[in-house]
């Protein structure tokens, strides 16, 4: 009798920390959501009310493996206008959504390496299913750091993906198109959705 009620209270507290650890989370990225918009550097004043995000969801913080890349040749990345923007693979993530196996490249900036503040920055730029219909047709990106990859994993929180400037303001900014190979074949349901998409 005892150890029936030691499980049951086991399982109860599992489930109420469990709980206690999604709402913080889920708590976390709304304030860094909010954060995010009233920050903006492009979207101003009343314009930013259209600004829209995915409901927060902890299923889409995945834990990826880091495969790194050494030496990848530099190459021109497309971007929304007629510059293009010179990157180079610094790693590749492999990871699972929704029990499909899926990879992104992380890309490394050679003008960023050359400015001290941002020497270590990396970011990934992606489209999915979604995109064009409930995100931005042009893809999202996630920025990152040389430090996060440097244990061989790394947590992808895709709740945090964000929309270039190219989202809100159409021929004044040169934003990196992902490249093909970060096209993903599965719906990303998470970050910033739409610019004024109303739904």
């Amino acid at each position: 009798m005892m150890q029936k009620v030691f499980i049951t209270l086991f399982i109860l507290f599992v489930a109420q920390t469990s709980y206690t650890q999604d709402s913080a989370y889920i708590r976390h990225i709304t304030e860094y959501q909010a954060k995010y918009v009233q920050e903006h550097e492009v979207v101003k004043g009343n314009d930013k009310e259209k600004m829209q995000f995915f409901p927060a969801s902890e299923k889409y913080r995945i834990n990826a493996r880091v495969e790194r890349i050494y030496e990848a040749p530099w190459f021109s990345m497309e971007t929304s206008g007629k510059v293009k923007k010179v990157h180079r693979v610094y790693a590749i993530l492999h990871f699972n959504v929704n029990d499909t196996a899926v990879k992104l490249y992380v890309y490394q900036s050679q003008k960023l390496m050359a400015i001290k503040e941002y020497a270590e920055s990396l970011f990934i730029p992606f489209t999915d299913l979604t995109s064009g219909e409930e995100s931005y047709e042009n893809g999202r990106y996630i920025d990152l750091t040389i430090q996060d990859l440097e244990n061989g994993t790394y947590t992808i929180d895709f709740n945090k993906a964000y929309n270039p400037y190219c989202a809100y303001v159409s021929g004044v900014y040169n934003c990196p198109v992902p490249p093909a190979e970060n096209n993903l074949a599965v719906a990303i349901r998470a970050g910033e959705k739409k610019f004024g998409d109303g739904h």
